[in-house]
């Protein structure tokens, strides 16, 4: 007789655009059932990096507890796995049934959802040639290289497009063939709460975006360049180049800030593409969150599979 494995445990992941306002919507429904948030960031896991990355405030980390901030120093390297090696020993600490996951780093989330694998251990000597060859090119000029190297992943963003290009060129293997053929079965199912506004995105990103330019960003890029070398993975995250050459270089703020709006607007883009064709079926459910009812779907969402 075959032996009956239990089924997986559930585990709930309220995700959308950056800028979509799932914070506010996750740390209400936290509040009040008294759960702890992981958070699903690949950039707010960087102490330091504060203002640019939208951490919580101090008064929400008062609210509700958090896993996933401030566990990295900024020169660290977080692959999707390694993230989901954190969140699966958080999640059996604190229990399922305690633990809402929220963000927008799909790899993130598809990395605890999905099949796992071991990626492979490349060289620090190749792959320093390589990231120097590599350094002045842009995600335009990367994404086509990536579409003939490895097109599935040629829609990512650039520290996705580069980790494609440096497996594809010093292994002779995509990085995808690896993920589909050396997969591990999941640990956990997944119910999803997409939380997306639509067309009123665009204006939240630009208000949020000139909400962190007057809550002293260029004065905290100033601070970091003291400490924190200019090739650290947390540079990487959306605007800090462009927010550290207006506080080092004296670059027009004006300019940088279209530019970073674009960049982030292209990232909203590239995570609302991610979303709508990886999620789906019966464990999805999408709301609004200016919607007068969006707090209701949210706690339904939440009950559904029979939590307190």
């Amino acid at each position: 007789m075959t032996e009956l494995l239990p089924a997986p445990a559930v585990v709930h992941v309220v995700c959308g655009p950056t800028g979509a306002g799932k914070s506010g919507l996750a740390i209400a429904l936290a509040a009040k059932h008294g759960l702890t948030i992981v958070s699903a960031d690949s950039r707010q896991l960087y102490r330091g990096f504060d203002i640019g990355t939208a951490k919580p405030s101090k008064v929400d980390l008062a609210a509700v507890p958090h896993r996933g901030i401030d566990v990295a120093e900024p020169t660290e390297r977080w692959s999707a796995a390694r993230w989901a090696g954190d969140a699966t020993q958080w999640v059996e600490e604190i229990g399922a049934v305690n633990v809402l996951i929220v963000g927008g780093t799909g790899l993130y989330l598809r990395a605890l959802s999905a099949p796992l694998f071991d990626e492979p251990v490349l060289g620090a000597g190749p792959r320093a040639t390589l990231a120097a060859e590599l350094e002045g090119w842009t995600v335009p000029e990367l994404r086509r290289w990536v579409a003939r190297l490895d097109p599935a992943r040629a829609h990512l963003g650039r520290t996705q497009l580069l980790r494609a290009i440096e497996v594809a060129l010093l292994t002779g293997h995509r990085l995808s063939d690896l993920h589909r053929d050396s997969a591990r079965p999941p640990r956990y199912r997944v119910r999803w709460l997409v939380v997306d506004p639509g067309t009123e995105l665009q204006t939240q990103i630009e208000s949020r975006l000139d909400a962190m330019i007057a809550g002293g960003w260029a004065d905290e890029a100033v601070a970091l360049t003291r400490t924190v070398p200019p090739d650290a993975p947390a540079w990487q995250a959306c605007g800090y180049a462009a927010v550290r050459d207006v506080a080092l270089r004296g670059r027009d703020m004006a300019e940088a800030r279209s530019a970073i709006l674009f960049e982030t607007r292209q990232y909203a883009k590239r995570q609302r593409t991610w979303f709508r064709h990886q999620l789906d079926g019966a464990d999805v459910v999408r709301v609004d969150p200016r919607s007068p009812g969006a707090d209701a779907a949210a706690d339904a969402w939440w009950r559904s599979e029979g939590t307190a």
